[in-house]
């Protein structure tokens, strides 16, 4: 087996999305535009209401998936095509817009802490244009692997010691793990040779190949067959991987295509009604 080390360490920046909500960014900025077939990163975390109050109203999306992973909080998710759902923390939804869908995740709380990711996942050129579809994984639906070194696992996406996670049919063939390390705790997990990988640290700091990734921080891993963890004071991240498509990337704003032509067509469309 060859280790996966550390390619890269970035810290994410603050900024604000939707109607004023403060988050960190890590992929899609000017460090780092897109890791394909990863094309944003945000982790939004806040005990300040006035930090995600407003909300993320009314937005279209074309041409890849939106991933919403909750950790403390609730967030009514509702769309144009009358679909509506409560993401609740633990709870998951990926979202796969294809030829498009106008959509609002709104905050269901006045107070108290909201906090979680939202990854947006491209969408191989020939199924940019597919039916709109969502996964939505209630928190108790979402497998908990405990290892006996305090080590805890949540599977999102993937498998760990044979428990499946429950998202399926995704192109990208991902593996989406929330981990947990106790003081002094250790991991090891397989990635397929080839598949684009990263991990995020949003509480305390994790130890890969001598590196050490703090709160706050994506850690890019190069080729290999595995990766391996430690934290010697306690750590939670996300592990991430997914097959890269290899594909030209156009995008503007909530749109992500092949070509600017594509583009310019999904504005026509959206402005026309046609989503």
């Amino acid at each position: 087996m060859a280790e996966r080390s550390v390619t890269r360490v970035l810290h994410s920046q603050i900024t604000s999305d939707g109607a004023g909500v403060t988050l960190r960014r890590s992929i899609g900025t000017q460090m780092l535009s897109e890791l394909d077939p990863f094309l944003l990163l945000d982790n939004f975390g806040t005990d300040n209401p006035d930090d995600y109050i407003a909300g993320f109203p009314d937005h279209p999306h074309r041409g890849f998936e939106t991933v919403t992973y909750m950790i403390k909080g609730l967030m009514r998710h509702r769309d144009n095509t009358g679909a509506e759902g409560l993401l609740r923390p633990g709870g998951v939804q990926w979202m796969t817009a294809g030829r498009g869908i106008i959509h609002s995740e709104m905050p269901e709380q006045t107070e108290g802490e909201m906090s979680g990711f939202q990854l947006w996942v491209n969408l191989p050129a020939s199924r940019k244009m597919c039916d709109p579809r969502y996964q939505d994984i209630d928190p108790e639906n979402v497998p908990v692997v405990r290892l006996d070194n305090s080590t805890e696992i949540r599977v999102i996406a993937g498998s760990v010691d044979g428990i499946e996670g429950p998202i399926n049919g995704i192109d990208i063939e991902p593996l989406y793990l929330d981990i947990s390390l106790a003081a002094g705790g250790k991991y090891q997990h397989s990635i397929p040779t080839g598949h684009t990988a990263f991990i995020y640290v949003f509480d305390g700091s994790i130890e890969i190949d001598g590196k050490s990734i703090d709160s706050d921080s994506l850690a890019v891993l190069g080729d290999g067959d595995e990766v391996s963890m430690q934290s010697a004071k306690g750590g939670r991240l996300i592990l991430v991987a997914g097959r890269p498509f290899g594909e030209p990337i156009a995008r503007y704003g909530p749109f992500v295509m092949n070509t600017q032509d594509e583009i310019r067509q999904a504005i026509e469309d959206f402005r026309s009604g046609k989503f």
